[in-house]
């Protein structure tokens, strides 16, 4: 007790804090793009993921070594290692070590659930814990940072990605159709139904026209007038006509730049391509709607550090815990020698 009393009054460096705290925060609105394109997100990385992920990176080997670069740990904690070996670090520590003693030097308190983290940095003077809880923040930004970056370029590879698809799906189906008139020097089938319709619908007139006339010379002609023979010809011929016109829509072919092909193929062919080209469009600009967004949700920050207590600038020492070291000592002590007397009476009683 006299030697620990000694070591912590006599020798032992004052040692000052520096806290901070500070969450990861989140944007919580979508934007007026994403909610008229119906593209929102509706599942997200929660804070405290972003939590738990900090939290380990501020305990990692990565943040020591960047608070060694800018700050120099085994210079400040191992000025007094000759003096005060127990809250010192030996100066020629590797980075494992220096590792290991940052968990000496900095206390962290992380509440899961709510997302804040708090810290608390000791050195042998105020100035440098105070540099180094500012390190850490820095850090812990360019961190965070680093995530938001990286989400927004997969973002925006995925949207170009699918936008890219959907521009070579609808080239492709507008190569078909182009192909498609190509061969059968057919530009719209549509049109060309329309034509033949025209003609049938030409070729009903002139049938009811040729059977009026028919009546009107069958009234006032005997059966051999030569007249009569004649309407009655051309009534035959137009309705030939009509059924030849008629058939032509269910199995006729006609000539194209391939040879003879099937006009009713043809049109499920052309139908086939034309609901090809309009889905393909629809894809495109959906595609470029998702691109639009994407670039919306890249101009602005999603994620950031906010920090909720800056870091401070200790007066006055507060560490080494004296009194709490002194007492946790005697109450070891007391409990040793207790066990020990223990053993050594039931040692005794026994021989």
């Amino acid at each position: 007790m006299a030697v620990t009393v000694y070591y912590l009054w006599g020798i032992a460096e004052d040692q000052y804090s520096s806290v901070t705290g500070f969450t990861v925060r989140q944007e919580e609105s979508a934007g007026a793009q994403e909610l008229l394109g119906g593209l929102a997100q509706i599942a997200s990385t929660s804070s405290s993921r972003d939590g738990d992920i900090l939290y380990e990176f501020i305990l990692s080997q990565s943040m020591v070594r960047s608070v060694e670069e800018r700050v120099g740990l085994r210079e400040h904690y191992s000025m007094y290692w000759e003096t005060d070996p127990v809250f010192s670090l030996w100066p020629d520590a590797s980075i494992e070590d220096l590792e290991w003693f940052w968990q000496r030097i900095v206390k962290i308190s992380y509440n899961s659930s709510s997302g804040l983290i708090e810290l608390q940095v000791l050195a042998f003077d105020p100035e440098t814990a105070h540099a180094i809880a500012s390190v850490i923040v820095d850090e812990s930004q360019l961190m965070i940072n680093a995530l938001n970056n990286q989400a927004r370029e997969d973002a925006m590879r995925y949207a170009r990605r699918d936008l890219d698809e959907a521009v070579e799906r609808l080239k492709q189906a507008r190569e078909a159709i182009n192909a498609f008139r190509t061969r059968t020097r057919i530009v719209d089938p549509d049109t060309d139904i329309e034509g033949r319709m025209g003609v049938l619908n030409n070729l009903q007139q002139q049938l009811a026209e040729a059977l009026i006339e028919y009546d009107l010379v069958r009234q006032t002609a005997k059966v051999t007038d030569p007249r009569l023979v004649q309407a009655q010809r051309r009534i035959e011929v137009i309705q030939q006509r009509i059924k030849l016109e008629r058939e032509a829509f269910a199995s006729a072919s006609i000539e194209t730049g391939a040879g003879e092909e099937d006009y009713p193929d043809l049109i499920a062919e052309y139908e086939g391509l034309v609901v090809d080209r309009e889905f393909s469009e629809e894809t495109y600009r959906a595609a470029l709607g998702a691109v639009d967004v994407a670039r919306a949700k890249a101009e602005r920050q999603s994620r950031y550090l906010a920090t909720y207590i800056q870091p401070t600038m200790a007066e006055t020492s507060e560490y080494p815990r004296r009194a709490v070291i002194v007492a946790l000592v005697a109450l070891f002590l007391t409990l040793s020698w207790g066990v020990m007397a223990l053993v050594y009476y039931a040692i005794r009683d026994r021989s």
